[in-house]
């Protein structure tokens, strides 16, 4: 896994301060300087990767808006400095579509904001990331599925209730991370997923992610699932940490969106930062 954290300073490329610079260095060719404290973690690295990769520019809507590639949200509205600091008791593996990697609304990156120890990988159905397949026959790992029960002929599979103990083994989530109809296929076309014990999330409410429409009402976003999952797994604080950062990043995304930018006061927001405050003060 790769982790780090970068200082940027205002405006000025020749006093950027990287820690670990060799891995760092390569994101601040593409990454304008401005002020943040911000953890680099392997969504930025996927993000990365894809961007030396890209022969045309990503378009989407909101595309005029000149956003921060570390949080996604306009320059003016950047969440960098408010990025949780948190260790978390799982891991968490995110299987990423390819076209999941550039949208500013994806919410996957939130969850590897909260939990340090996330790996993720875009998907490939022939072929599939030899690193990912060796995390996921790790030994030191419990690999679990997070997909709903409903797809999934053989109920065997599924673990209800969860189990409190893993045998000594640290429990990895592995989410797929896509829309509805692009995690279905990577679900169906991925042989080496076709084996892990699988837990259903039935969420009791409607999703609170309005910034996509689905195909159901019911599907919840990316970090929902998360944040549901880390609660079911026991992690408490991990879980309250990503639903209140979802909160935060949904209502500043959806500001910058607006034509008539509402909610100045981001009362979400604030919520996070006291939520923040009050666990450096324990």
């Amino acid at each position: 896994m790769f982790t780090h954290w970068v200082l940027l300073d205002l405006g000025h490329v020749e006093n950027l301060y990287w820690r670990k610079s060799p891995v760092v260095s390569k994101i601040a060719a593409i990454f304008p300087p401005v002020v943040r404290a911000m953890r680099i973690h392997a969504f930025h690295h996927l993000y990365q990767y894809r961007l030396e990769r890209s022969t045309k520019p990503f378009l989407a809507r909101g595309g005029k808006i000149k956003r921060c590639l570390y949080c996604l949200v306009e320059l003016t509205h950047c969440l960098c400095a408010h990025q949780p600091d948190i260790e978390s008791q799982v891991a968490v593996l995110l299987i990423v579509s390819e076209n999941e990697v550039f949208k500013p609304s994806n919410t996957g990156r939130l969850i590897a904001d909260t939990v340090k120890e996330t790996y993720v990988y875009q998907w490939s159905r022939t072929e599939p990331n030899p690193e990912m397949l060796a995390l996921l026959s790790n030994p030191a790992y419990y690999p679990v599925l997070i997909f709903p029960a409903e797809t999934e002929e053989d109920k065997t599979r599924v673990l209800s209730p969860i189990p409190t103990e893993f045998a000594g083994k640290k429990p990895l989530l592995v989410l797929i991370d896509g829309s509805w109809r692009e995690a279905k296929r990577i679900f169906r076309k991925s042989p080496y997923l076709a084996s892990l014990p699988l837990v259903s999330v039935e969420p009791e409410r409607l999703s609170q992610y309005i910034m996509r429409k689905s195909e159901n009402e019911q599907h919840l976003a990316t970090a929902e699932v998360a944040s549901l999952v880390l609660d079911m797994f026991g992690d408490r604080h991990s879980a309250s940490t990503l639903s209140l950062w979802f909160e935060a990043f949904k209502e500043t995304y959806l500001t910058c969106k607006s034509r008539n930018k509402p909610s100045i006061t981001k009362p979400a927001l604030q919520r996070w930062i006291a939520h923040q405050q009050n666990a450096n003060c324990l």
